[in-house]
Parts: C-alpha cells; structure tokens; sequence
C-alpha cells in the first residue's frame, strides 16, 4: 500500500504555523490557521515555502465558502479558468466542484458525466502556461476511500538510469485538451475547446529554478514530437507506469474540512474509486492557480 496520511515528522524549516510531515514521498498538515482570515505576505509565502518543501500541503478543520476560497486562491496568483463543459454546455465556474454526483439528479454515480481526474495527470498541462498549485476544499467525503494518489516526479526522474536521463533530456511531447478526452474515453473534445485550447509541446524533464529536474507527464499527452507515434505513446505509458510505483506515491486520506494544495509543476495526481461510488458523495471546491512556462 502507498504512504499514508499520517504524521511522521516535523518540518525541515521554521514556520509560523505548525507543521508535522505526512510522508517522505510528499504531504504535511498544517495545524492552527483559520484560512477564513486575511492572509499576510509573510504567512503566504511561508505556506509557498512549505508547498515547495512538501509538494502538498493539507489544512484542517476549514470551513471555506466559494467566496472565501476564491479569495483566498488570489493571494497566489491569477485563478485559472477550465475547458470543460457542464451538461449544461456552460463553462465551469472558476471555483468549482469536483464531484461523484450526478448533475441532472443530484445523486451518487459510479459514471460522473467526467471522469477523467481518476487518470495520472497534472493540472492543465495541455495550457501553453500551466498550473502552479491547485487546492481542493473537501465539503463531503466518503466514511472511507475516495482518496487522491500524489506521485512525487522529482524522486522519479532520481531514481532513473543514467543513459536514460540523458535520453530523456531534450525530448517534448505535445499535450492537449483533445488528447485528454481522447485518453480519458470521456466526450472528445469540441471544435470550441480545440481552438480555446490548441496543442502545446512541454519538455518531458522539467527543470525548476532550484536546477532540479522532474518528469513532466499525464494523461494530458498526445504524443512525443520527433518520435513514430506508437513507439513515442509505448515509451511515456511505460515511463508512466515506473514513475508511479508505490516508491513514489503519498496517498491523501480525505477528511471534511481538508484545504489542500499541491505543487503541479512536481507531481502527478489522480482520484481513488476506492469507495461506494453510488452510495456516498464526494464533493469537493477545486480553484487552480496559473504558473509559468515549462523548461
């Protein structure tokens, strides 16, 4: 089984909140803020630093409206926008609702009208500027399961071959929204979506500004450029597939009043179905926040 949400350690660095670590793959919870207030410089960059320190970072006990989550998000950063539809065939709102909830009835479903956050993935890859952080707000969460998986890219491309590494640096793949849909079996993606949001080519190893680098993938890819189109897909599924192993996985157990955020730029994410789908609901408030272009 992956790690556990489960204190272990404290932090590495001083903060003005307190912090225990959750896992050595990523995660802490932060104890001791009411996010409800307003947020200092200085309390917001120790939360970045923590963010960067751990890659995710849970807040307990919150009770955020849409509002306030709003508000608080807009202390990182311009809030990002989505492609996807409502049934409605309206664009979802910018704080909005990730859910198992039918949205005709209202009720649990095992078939949500999109599915594809329970696919590897990092947040709006397929944006020519992706996302920073994400936070999810859990409102109503399962009495067990309904986890989110987090596989930590900076240990994986670690853990790589030598002659691989030096394989992989340079290459890009193209990520797109039609390529989501596409990989995700979900609706494929609308003449409307495709021109909003046209292919992009993203580097495969991502190199932040601390000089680290990290494997850049998900589900948000299409294919590798240069590179015969089933050789390139067989070559990312496989390096896919090592890069979330358990070794690199911290698993999030969800709890009401969770606010948490994670560094898109380091990891991949997905959703458990590991619970009663058409029994108990799983909502969540999701806002994410623009980063910066990948090199």
């Amino acid at each position: 089984m992956a790690l556990q949400t489960r204190a272990m350690a404290t932090a590495n660095h001083s903060y003005p909140f307190s912090v225990h670590r959750l896992s050595d793959v990523a995660g802490a919870e932060i104890s001791g803020v009411d996010l409800r207030d307003p947020l200092s410089a200085e309390m917001r960059d120790a939360i970045l630093a923590a963010l960067e320190e751990f890659h995710v970072i849970t807040f307990r006990d919150q009770n955020l409206t849409k509002d306030q989550q709003h508000a608080f998000t807009l202390n990182f950063g311009e809030i990002e926008g989505h492609v996807g539809r409502l049934t409605s065939g309206e664009k979802y709102p910018v704080v909005h609702t990730v859910t198992n909830l039918d949205e005709r009835t209202g009720l649990p479903t095992e078939t949500p009208t999109t599915h594809g956050n329970y696919f590897w993935h990092t947040d709006k890859s397929y944006h020519d500027v992706p996302s920073l952080l994400t936070m999810l707000h859990a409102i109503r969460t399962p009495p067990e399961g309904g986890d989110t998986l987090f596989a930590n890219m900076l240990m994986a491309y670690e853990a790589l071959p030598v002659a691989e590494k030096q394989t992989l640096d340079g290459m890009r793949a193209v990520h797109s929204w039609e390529a989501n849909r596409v990989n995700t079996g979900n609706t494929p993606a609308s003449e409307e979506q495709m021109r909003e949001r046209p292919p992009v080519s993203h580097p495969i190893v991502r190199t932040h500004e601390n000089g680290r680098k990290s494997l850049y993938l998900g589900v948000h890819i299409g294919h590798v450029e240069g590179m015969d189109y089933d050789a390139g897909r067989a070559m990312l599924a496989d390096l896919l597939e090592r890069a979330t192993a358990e070794p690199f996985v911290y698993r999030h157990l969800w709890r009401v009043g969770d606010l948490t955020l994670w560094d898109n730029r380091v990891l991949v994410h997905r959703a458990d179905r590991n619970y009663e789908m058409t029994t108990h609901p799983r909502v969540l408030h999701r806002t994410v926040v623009r980063g910066a272009v990948p090199v």
